[in-house]
């Protein structure tokens, strides 16, 4: 049974005696072990990158985009090892889960085109003969708190904006999915990235709380649930520490009445159900209008109905696990409160036999707009549809609420889009597709979905501070 250590300072620590258990999803059979690291392990760690950094920030930036793409070169080669750990502590398949890795390789790349263009500014001054410039500087130590559900990419789409710009990481991965960061950090080390740069270490909430005060990181960075963003912004008073999260998500989907059904159909059944609706933007309402209401919801019910759930490692085809057993336990009990005040259960809506943490794709109709089912986030592959009147009414309940993540519209009227894209609170809108977070785009939420944001040039530049250098001349 494999055991992973922590990675600190460019080396594999094999010090740890406590042990934390990693179990498959598709079947909860114990398959690995990772060393738990102590508050001790966490400063070393932190003491580690704040030494590394300094010569990592004034290597020239066209050298750091040189070993990012060496470092990617690694995780590609690497990536049947990746995935397959992968697969086994989430529930995925080899396939999805060694794309996954590949995938992610390729934001390193996108990263290391940044090396040239992390730009200040030359600002112009009131004062005769006196220059204004702006500089971009690293922050310096940035901890990075890694989700369970895509944890290989999350983990590069974070690492990689923070090394270019000339930070250090050190990484927290999820203890549901751990063991497949620690074959990123044999890429990492593969690669010859420079000792102290790039630390991950698997912990408890205690641990993590020593490494996220320490007076040294500068930045938390986090993808997750808006209590963790609570306690994340907690850590961050300690020592002032800049926040960037991405939390909740409750992704409305507005299907107008010119839509293309069976298309619309087929793509909000495919974002409820991939990866077993554990996605921070999939689709987790749907407002139908009133006159397509009930064609509309006997072809999500076709295509819900027609998921079949299973160990993806037997039929990749399937729909696999949740992460927990805890998480079933929460997503059936709002289905049967979202019934109780209501909804109509159109396909599935039990927990199943057997083992494994499965729950089948579930429709809800008659739901309100201010039932439990739409007020929160599901994290799971259950989909409660509303219908509505007008436009105004689907674009008045898609507002109406805490998350703001991402959004989308099925129409092909041009009005209607640009109607809804200057008026829709939420980061992201998608017309006629379902969300992907394009790594050169920007990924950041509104209300409680979140603080500062990802990908592209915004994404980066979250991990730079600003120093204004005023010079008469």
């Amino acid at each position: 049974m494999r055991l992973h250590h922590n990675f600190i300072n460019g080396q594999f620590d094999e010090t740890s005696a406590a042990r934390i258990d990693v179990f498959n999803p598709a079947n909860a059979e114990l398959i690995g072990h990772v060393s738990a690291a102590s508050p001790a392990d966490a400063e070393r760690a932190v003491a580690a990158a704040a030494a590394a950094q300094p010569a990592w920030r004034r290597l020239p930036a066209a050298e750091r985009g040189a070993i990012l793409n060496r470092f990617a070169d690694a995780i590609v080669a690497r990536a049947p090892a990746i995935g397959a750990a992968l697969a086994a502590e989430s529930g995925k398949s080899v396939a999805d889960a060694t794309s996954e890795a590949q995938y992610a390789a390729e934001i390193l790349r996108y990263h290391a085109q940044w090396a040239r263009r992390v730009e200040g500014e030359v600002i112009p001054s009131d004062s005769p003969r006196e220059n204004l410039i702006l500089m971009r500087e690293p922050i310096g130590v940035v901890a990075c708190l890694i989700p369970f559900n895509f944890p290989i990419y999350t983990l590069l789409r974070k690492i990689a904006p923070a090394l270019i710009t000339g930070n250090a990481v050190v990484v927290r991965p999820s203890n549901n999915t751990p063991g497949s960061a620690f074959e990123v950090a044999r890429a990492a080390q593969e690669a010859g990235l420079p000792a102290g740069i790039f630390n991950v270490l698997a912990m408890d909430h205690d641990t993590a709380a020593v490494l996220c005060t320490h007076s040294k990181v500068g930045m938390i960075t986090l993808t997750g649930s808006v209590a963790a963003g609570r306690k994340v912004l907690d850590y961050c008073k300690e020592n002032i520490a800049k926040p960037s999260l991405e939390l909740g998500g409750k992704t409305p989907a507005i299907v107008e009445d010119d839509a293309d059904l069976e298309a619309a159909a087929a793509a909000i059944v495919g974002s409820k159900t991939s990866h077993c609706g554990q996605l921070c933007t999939a689709i987790e309402r749907v407002y139908v209008h009133a006159s397509v209401h009930d064609r509309f919801v006997a072809l999500l019910r076709e295509k819900m109905a027609a998921v079949r759930f299973g160990d993806r490692a037997e039929d990749a085809s399937r729909m696999g696990p949740l992460v927990s057993a805890q998480a079933r336990t929460q997503i059936h009990a709002m289905v049967e409160r979202a019934v109780a005040a209501g909804a109509v259960i159109e396909t599935g809506g039990r927990v199943p036999e057997g083992p494994g943490h499965f729950y089948p794709a579930t429709l809800l109709s008659n739901c309100g707009h201010d039932m439990e089912i739409v007020q929160e986030e599901i994290f799971g592959p259950v989909l409660p549809v509303v219908s509505y009147a007008t436009l105004e009414d689907a674009l008045r309940m898609a507002n109406d609420h805490q998350f703001g993540l991402s959004s989308v519209l099925f129409t092909e009227r041009y009005r209607s889009i640009m109607h809804v894209s200057n008026e829709i609170e939420a980061g992201e809108l998608y017309v006629n597709r379902t969300p992907a977070d394009p790594y050169q785009g920007y990924h950041a939420g509104w209300k409680r979905s979140g603080l500062g944001g990802d990908d592209g040039k915004h994404g980066m530049l979250e991990f730079t501070q600003t120093r204004l250098v005023v010079m008469p001349h």
